[in-house]
């Protein structure tokens, strides 16, 4: 029986990926039967399933080949879910049944599991007139509240959880308000934002030229390109988003360009994708496939490595065949063009393994050689399933040899596929492989360097009490193994101590030969010029990046918890303000011992709150203490005329005044409240589309610890307490993981994500 390389890829297996019954009894006694399972499931479609089975085991073993996280848990499970990561929704029409009817496949596709993108330039700008009605249009941004709603409440109903990107190009007239939208910190949360650039916008920021923003032929304004430029990097500087797409070059290296047009990508950006395109994903452990590590001879064995990608390309194309899928339209796209995005994880291990230092030349030439050798057995691997299955339905030999990667490709190759097609229209994308590079033993995530070699976790028992355990880098852990505790030599470089240009590097050199595009986050220093922050981007469009992600930490996003070396923890500290050692049962809600004793008298406030269909209004009474000088929610009254209501808003009048008397950060309240969707639909107020009436009452709230004082400003989190107070280890309040509690969030591959249980906002 297999045994994990560390007991944190044991726990992600068992939380994650191992199959179980509907009462918990695991039906997976091993992973090697969850190996079992995937492979048995996707040799079905074969004409010899007993042979590919034990082909594809084997090429499971040892952690060698990671299907993506929907495939391990899904396949053989006889669920209703879809093995696909990736989808990208049919174009958005410019009107209101048009638009209710894609968040009604939005949620469908959610539903099942699977992450989404929209392009959200098709709707015509705010004020623009709406014929027909005498009114003017809400605006894209307003839609994209009604779709974040839905998301939040896919997420509430327990199915696995969706993450959604939105796009809009940078010459829609509201593209000024998109590019700022999340600085308000409860907006779009379930939401990546990224601008769509063009090279002629490019061309007019060197130029510093006018640009024009339009809308189906009408200008409505006309700026300074570059100082629309400078608004997207002060976002991006400031709050982290948006991210930059290059869609001009995105949509001249696609190997369909001849007929398909891409204006959107998955959640994470690594799958540019046309309406409803879908994109299945796998990686290759390079890590598993270097011989002889940290030795004289180490080197990859890419003769193992060229007979693991053809198995994983055929496994990945059987996918196709095995898969559900939430839509009609995705199942027709999918088949007809058959795109898998077949990556790696394990990169920066492995160039550790061999001595290089991630970041420099060598490194970057080792990446693009790997790459380069991952394509071409890609491509050769999908010929020979061309002469045995047939060509994807919509190749085309003339239009699929002059485009995307296939005009660098080795002639050999262009002329295997002249003669016999080919049968995946693209093969390769590098995805973000946090959770599965955990369950792989923690070898390093994608192309990333290695973010931490050594952390201490905390893991929670079944009494109550939390554990400590060392969870230590893949390649780390092989050189310690080998050499014992010696210090570790120079080339072992982390995400923290590389040039932001140095990641940018790396990311140049593994796009030459990836068909899709890279999920990948280039970490910045803190206290980086705004001007150097700016010079990243600029060189990821210099150097042939299909798009930049950058992650500096800051009090919006949080600050992402500093390492320390192997021998030491990066545990953060919890400081209560008042000598007494909060109590921290989840999440960064830090209770007292007590519940606070109610005084005689109290200051309030009283709102009216008119829901647009009820007859009566609703009457919220919010009474507050004062501590240290400080006031706080103690108490909240629910009242109606409407008996239809009495039983929800007492219920809701006593839990929430409960939880105002236990003290702390309870502007949980305010974001639970506002999450709820009523699928019978919500209403227009004051501009804002408010998606329930218990929403509305969690922004009455919302305002009312504004104005006292306790909340900074819509959406944006606790003044500072007077009870207790969570910072890290530098001394700033960091966030918690909403699944496990901890603060180990971190940003990789443009998703935040938890070291100690690999929860994802990418899922």
């Amino acid at each position: 029986m297999t045994r994990f390389a560390a007991p944190i890829a044991e726990q992600i297996w068992d939380m994650k990926y191992r199959f179980k019954q509907a009462d918990g009894a695991p039906v997976d006694l091993s992973v090697e039967d969850t190996w079992r399972r995937i492979a048995r499931d996707l040799a079905k479609v074969e004409a010899e399933p007993a042979k590919w089975e034990e082909t594809f085991y084997e090429a499971l073993s040892d952690f060698k080949y990671l299907p993506a996280g929907r495939i391990v848990a899904g396949a053989g499970t006889a669920r209703q879910v879809t093995l696909f990561n990736c989808f990208v929704m049919g174009t958005i029409p410019d009107s209101m049944g048009g638009i209710f009817d894609m968040l009604k496949e939005a949620a469908l596709t959610m539903q099942q599991g699977g992450g989404i993108g929209y392009d959200f330039s098709t709707i015509r700008p705010r004020g623009a007139s709406v014929s027909g009605v005498a009114a003017d249009a809400s605006g894209p941004l307003s839609f994209m509240d009604v779709w974040d709603a839905m998301c939040r409440t896919i997420m509430s109903a327990g199915s696995r959880r969706g993450a959604m990107m939105a796009t809009m190009r940078c010459d829609h007239p509201d593209v000024e308000q998109f590019i700022t939208a999340k600085s308000e910190a409860a907006r779009l949360r379930m939401f990546n934002l990224s601008v769509l650039v063009t090279d002629a916008f490019m061309e007019a920021v060197k130029a510093d030229g006018p640009w024009d923003l339009k809308f189906d032929g009408k200008v409505y304004h006309t700026v300074q390109a570059r100082d629309l430029w400078n608004k997207i990097m002060r976002s991006t500087y400031d709050y982290a988003e948006p991210g930059v797409i290059f869609i001009d070059r995105i949509n001249q290296a696609n190997n369909l360009s001849y007929c398909e047009t891409i204006a959107a990508t998955n959640p994470c950006g690594e799958q540019p994708l046309p309406p409803y395109g879908a994109c299945l994903l796998g990686s290759i452990n390079l890590a598993r496939l270097v011989t002889d590590p940290f030795g004289e001879a180490a080197a990859l064995d890419e003769a193992e490595l060229s007979k693991l990608v053809a198995t994983a390309v055929r496994m990945m194309d059987n996918v196709v065949d095995a898969s559900k899928f939430p839509l009609p339209q995705q199942l027709a796209e999918a088949q007809a063009k058959r795109r898998i995005g077949l990556g790696v994880t394990g990169l920066a291990d492995a160039l550790l393994m061999l001595g290089l230092r991630y970041g420099s030349d060598e490194a970057a030439a080792q990446t693009e050689d790997w790459l380069h050798a991952i394509a071409r057995a890609s491509y050769l691997a999908s010929v020979e399933l061309a002469k045995e299955k047939g060509a994807f339905p919509l190749f085309d030999v003339e239009g699929y040899l002059a485009s995307g990667t296939m005009r660098a490709m080795d002639e050999d190759v262009r002329d295997a596929i002249r003669e016999h097609g080919i049968r995946n229209a693209l093969l390769t994308s590098i995805a973000p492989t946090g959770t599965i590079s955990l369950y792989a033993g923690n070898v390093s995530s994608g192309i990333e360097p290695v973010f931490a070699y050594a952390y201490t976790r905390k893991v929670l028992q079944k009494d109550g009490s939390r554990t400590e355990e060392e969870v230590v880098d893949y390649a780390v852990k092989l050189y310690r193994d080998k050499f014992g505790e010696a210090e570790l030599p120079d080339y072992f470089v982390n995400a923290q101590t590389l040039a932001p240009l140095e990641h940018v590097k790396m990311q140049a050199a593994a796009q030459k030969w990836i068909d899709s595009s890279i999920s990948k986050t280039i970490n910045c220093p803190e206290d980086i010029s705004f001007e150097d922050f700016k010079d990243v981007y600029m060189a990821a469009w210099d150097s042939g990046c299909k798009g930049c992600t950058t992650y500096r930490p800051n009090d919006v996003t949080g600050s992402v918890l500093s390492v320390s070396e192997p021998e030491k923890t990066a545990t953060p500290e919890v400081v209560a303000l008042n000598g007494e050692d909060p109590q921290m049962p989840h999440g960064d809600v830090i209770y007292m011992a007590d519940p606070l004793d109610r005084p005689q008298a109290l200051e309030g406030n009283t709102y009216k709150l008119k829901w647009p269909d009820s007859e009566h209004a609703i009457y919220l009474t919010i009474n507050d203490i004062v501590i240290n000088g400080r006031r706080r929610p103690f108490e909240i009254f629910i009242n109606s005329k409407n008996m239809e209501h009495f039983a929800w808003t007492v219920a809701l009048t006593r839990m929430i005044s409960a939880v105002f008397r236990r003290g702390g950060d309870v502007s949980f309240v305010v974001e639970e409240l506002k999450a709820v969707f009523d699928p019978r639909g919500g209403a227009w107020m004051q501009g804002k589309y408010i998606p329930s009436i218990l929403a509305a009452i969690g922004g009455v709230i919302e305002k009312h610890l504004i104005a006292i004082g306790f909340l900074e400003g819509e959406g944006m989190g606790l003044k500072s307490d007077p009870q207790a107070e969570v910072v890290n280890m530098n001394g700033r309040r960091g966030k918690a993981c909403p699944s496990c509690g901890q603060y180990e969030m971190r940003m990789v591959e443009g998703c935040m994500t938890c070291a100690s249980c690999g929860h994802s906002k990418c899922g």
